[in-house]
């Protein structure tokens, strides 16, 4: 099992509402979840981890649903991207809870460590995704790509992407 976070669109009510099939595994464990959001969602969490981390305490979360019963939520997603130490080194927290009854109950949670500028690399492409044109977003700790194009990798000399959509820096 390699490191890995998969996002697969199906098409639903686009463009107001996406159908998204998420998996993900550290190496060791792994979960899968479909959830429902919008693109807003997505370049709301392309921004803000295109900038991640700003400082060495800094968390993102993307939370969609609910654990808790009463709120009848069909599911849980956490998405959540930390920093580990005051180098700057980061993880991503992934939680999926389908809220079903005991006997059809699935959950997972896990963290993958990453690198900042490889967090970075996935900002790019949840924007790139965002745009409806890709049915698959792949990335790793390494790389990333969108359905089958070549991987891409970060580099520190390719200007950062433009995600505020303003053409003045």
């Amino acid at each position: 099992m390699e490191t890995l976070l998969k996002i697969t669109r199906h098409p639903y009510e686009e463009p107001y509402h996406l159908n998204l099939d998420v998996q993900a595994s550290n190496g060791r464990q792994a979960g899968f979840l479909e959830i429902y959001c919008t693109t807003d969602d997505l370049r709301q969490a392309a921004k803000e981890l295109s900038v991640f981390p700003r400082h060495n305490s800094d968390v993102f979360l993307w939370e969609i649903g609910s654990e808790c019963p009463e709120d009848r939520f069909g599911f849980y997603f956490r998405f959540r991207a930390f920093t580990l130490d005051s180098r700057g080194s980061c993880a991503i927290q992934v939680r999926f809870n389908n809220n079903q009854e005991p006997r059809y109950k699935e959950m997972s949670e896990f963290c993958i460590e990453a690198e900042a500028s490889k967090i970075n690399l996935l900002a790019q492409l949840l924007h790139e995704f965002a745009g409806l044109q890709h049915s698959i977003l792949w990335w790793d700790t390494q790389s990333g790509g969108l359905d089958d194009e070549p991987a891409r990798t970060w580099s520190a000399s390719r200007p950062p992407v433009n995600l505020t959509g303003n053409s003045n820096n």
